[in-house]
């Protein structure tokens, strides 16, 4: 046999090697079917789900269907945002697969399709506890695009060309916004502690912002005082608990807008966090009463918007009624302020040098 044929059967020899060694990853896989796009999930009706549970072990978050929406267990039953959990089902619905890989359980383990080893899964369950149906999402392809996914109750293993991101923690489903006001809305803001009291208030041109009753030999800094007056243009939490009876609220801020409603919260500061509870009123208590005459429409839209004003700070104070929120301490800096951390000595003018010789 010439050296040519010998190299070229070594060659094959090789190959041959290397493909038992590839298909030795995916053992018991007979053939790799190639068929048209489907969707992974079929036949969920949302309706039809109670609970869905996301991740695993100490990540895990879970979500309970509860008074027509969903709360994050996690976090003691608190209301989880409806868009997210509408995000959340409309992702799962719209993975896709494009290759059948193996129905073998055994396989679960080198693709991470296991519990463990996901790096995505979320199930969904009915109302006695039994599985709906649930995502696993595994490690991506090896030479080429896509990751390996399964359901939750099949062992089935399938390419999808693009799988979401599908997870986060119990925070990521819900509002973390507390209290958002524009700068021009607001009248004035008090803030308070054991320490005394002091108030700001926006300048009659709507720009500035001025410190009332400015002690004698000091000056305002108007930088800090800014920051304090515009601390709920954009308040939010970074966690939620029920109330706590282990915590002192012993500060606290006042936030009054142009249409009469007030935002009063209650700070309480432990092992260097902060804590927030949450209330409004509306200052103006007179009455909506429809006039005799024929009113104008710029007289209806005050009133219109008066009445919303008011059912706005109604339904705020129950949404937050029972709950303690942490603020990150670069945004909770704003809410405690001291007067003594706005005002600074007036600079004392240089004494006139003595020019006459002696």
């Amino acid at each position: 046999m010439s050296n040519r044929k010998l190299t070229i059967l070594g060659i094959v020899a090789v190959l041959m090697v290397i493909w038992a060694v590839a298909q030795s990853r995916v053992s018991n896989r007979p053939r790799t079917e190639t068929d048209g796009p489907a969707y992974l999930i079929q036949g969920l009706d949302p309706a039809d789900i109670d609970s869905i549970v996301l991740g695993n072990g100490e990540d895990m978050v879970t979500l309970k269907r509860q008074r027509g929406g969903f709360v994050v267990v996690n976090k003691d039953n608190y209301p989880a945002k409806a868009s997210e959990i509408n995000n959340l089902i409309t992702k799962a619905l719209e993975i896709q697969t494009s290759q059948f890989i193996t129905d073998n359980a055994a396989n679960h383990e080198d693709l991470e399709l296991t519990e463990e080893k996901a790096s995505a899964m979320v199930k969904f369950f009915k109302a006695d506890s039994s599985l709906l149906t649930g995502i696993v999402g595994g490690k991506a392809k090896e030479l080429g695009q896509g990751t390996y996914v399964r359901l939750a109750s099949n062992d089935s293993v399938y390419v999808a060309p693009s799988l979401p991101w599908i997870g986060g923690t119990a925070m990521s489903y819900i509002g973390q916004e507390l209290i958002s006001v524009k700068r021009e809305d607001i009248v004035s803001v008090t803030v308070g502690s054991a320490s005394g009291k002091y108030t700001l208030k926006t300048t009659d041109d709507g720009k500035g912002v001025i410190l009332e009753n400015i002690p004698a030999g000091k000056k305002y800094k108007s930088d800090d005082g800014d920051n304090v007056f515009t601390a709920l243009t954009n308040l939010t939490c970074d966690d939620v608990m029920k109330k706590s009876g282990d915590l002192t609220f012993a500060k606290q801020y006042v936030c009054t807008l142009k249409n009469s409603t007030v935002y009063t919260l209650k700070i309480a500061q432990k092992d260097d966090k902060t804590y927030v509870v949450c209330e409004a009123d509306f200052a103006d208590k007179t009455g909506v009463t429809k006039g005799s005459e024929v009113e104008s429409e710029e007289e209806l839209k005050k009133k219109e918007a008066k009445l919303l004003a008011q059912e706005g700070a109604i339904k705020f104070t129950a949404k937050h009624k029972g709950w303690v929120y942490e603020i990150a301490e670069w945004k909770a800096k704003n809410l405690i302020k001291e007067l003594s951390d706005l005002i600074e000595d007036e600079e004392k003018p240089e004494e006139a040098e003595n020019t006459e010789d002696p």
